[in-house]
């Protein structure tokens, strides 16, 4: 049996399989959404493939469901730019399983310049209570950065993967940024000033940045710790041969009075800061390293090795998303296949495969880029922001009985 042989025989087992809970989009009505005036849009259970030209909304539709996942755009656009041209606001809203139904929905009114989410018919005061209400993990080949980019890629993908499924981590997040925010800006006052005697103004702001910095570190250092044989694991078997390692930087992550060494590292550097007028030292700061045989693969990994790394963090990211929620997390693919050889996305598959995928959404621009193991989704097609049926479910998938009697 071939490594396609066994993705396509692997997504068959799992389509039958009943005993495994997975996150399920019912159904998602999409208004006014960056190019997409008008969605209305049922799924079947596992999932469907999107083909399109470029450029005619594909990662569009994708964003729009994630966007139920963190309540904000994946790409980092703010909410005005991602409403349709010549309209007043956006809406999203949807039904799911996760594993429990509830109905999900977002509207941004860009006059008001105001944010409404509802859950359930219950309106969310606090966005905070709103992060995770989709379980989802979005794959794509903009990925690559967050191996080869520059730490900031990798410090987000590690606040994302915890502000998911650690609420005091989310917590701890906000408050870090809010007070390195004040800080920042203190420094910048009195560096406009040409004054560095006013250091109070700084400095209150410090006991603040060692109190959620220091769990923000914990945190961070233990899902590292207890996902680096995760990650090896997954980067061997996709086809990266070598001793693979991930590793959290951090000048703090030994220390066991976290809080008072970091609290002593804001006034150590409080000189330099007031100088240059940004925060020198922090979680901020840190970074996520990830070699092979002791090669760090951001420097000097292939671009094939860099690409199977990537993807390993997102296979990560999806089973922590499981362990928190119970269920599968939707899989969101945005022609993630598209820079892989076919032997690096067969055995990709054959691993998502194993558990029992979750619901699947593929978005790719030819038929011919569907990989075989997802050849079983039903096809639509989507034409300037639309999208329409264009296999009925069922067409061009294989029965129980032709199958065993082929």
């Amino acid at each position: 049996m071939t490594i396609i042989t066994a993705a396509a025989a692997a997504a068959s087992q799992a389509s039958d399989a009943d005993n495994v809970r997975r996150v399920r989009l019912d159904s998602i009505a999409i208004r006014d959404f960056r190019n997409l005036e008008r969605v209305d849009l049922e799924l079947p259970p596992e999932g469907a493939v999107i083909v399109g030209d470029n450029g005619h909304g594909k990662s569009n539709f994708l964003e729009a469901v994630y966007y139920l996942q963190i309540m904000r755009s994946i790409r980092d656009a703010r909410d005005q730019d991602l409403t349709r041209f010549d309209t007043t606001g956006f809406h999203i809203s949807a039904h799911a399983h996760t594993p429990e139904g509830r109905d999900i929905s977002v509207g941004f009114d860009r006059t008001a310049k105001r944010k409404k989410v509802m859950i359930d018919g219950a309106e969310i005061r606090r966005l905070i209570d709103a992060l995770g209400s989709l379980p989802s993990v979005m794959f794509s080949p903009r990925d690559l950065e967050l191996v080869s980019g520059a730490p900031t890629e990798r410090r987000r993908y590690l606040d994302l993967v915890l502000a998911l499924t650690d609420k005091r981590y989310l917590r701890a997040l906000q408050s870090y940024r809010a007070n390195l925010a004040r800080r920042n800006a203190a420094l910048r006052n009195a560096a406009r000033r040409g004054s560095t005697g006013n250091e109070q103004q700084v400095a209150v702001w410090e006991p603040a940045l060692a109190e959620h910095g220091s769990i923000l570190i914990e945190a961070r250092a233990k899902w590292v710790r207890d996902s680096s044989a995760g990650f090896s694991d997954r980067l061997q078997r996709i086809g990266e041969k070598g001793n693979s390692q991930m590793r959290y930087v951090s000048p703090f992550v030994d220390s066991e009075a976290r809080h008072d060494v970091l609290l002593a590292a804001f006034e150590e550097k409080r000189a330099l800061d007031l100088r240059r007028g940004i925060t020198h030292v922090g979680p901020h700061r840190d970074d996520l390293e990830l070699t092979l045989d002791g090669r760090d693969l951001r420097l000097f990994g292939s671009a094939g090795q860099q690409r199977s790394a990537a993807i390993a963090l997102r296979l990560l990211e999806a089973a922590t998303l499981r362990d928190q929620s119970g269920a599968e997390p939707l899989l969101l693919l945005d022609d993630p296949f598209a820079e892989l050889d076919i032997r690096r996305a067969a055995r990709i598959l054959v691993m998502l495969e194993e558990r029992g995928i979750g619901q699947t959404i593929l978005v790719v621009p030819r038929e011919a880029d569907i990989p075989p193991g997802l050849m079983r989704l039903d096809r639509l097609r989507i034409d300037a922001g639309s999208i329409s049926v264009w296999q009925p479910r069922g067409i061009g998938k294989t029965s129980a009985k032709e199958r065993e009697e082929s």
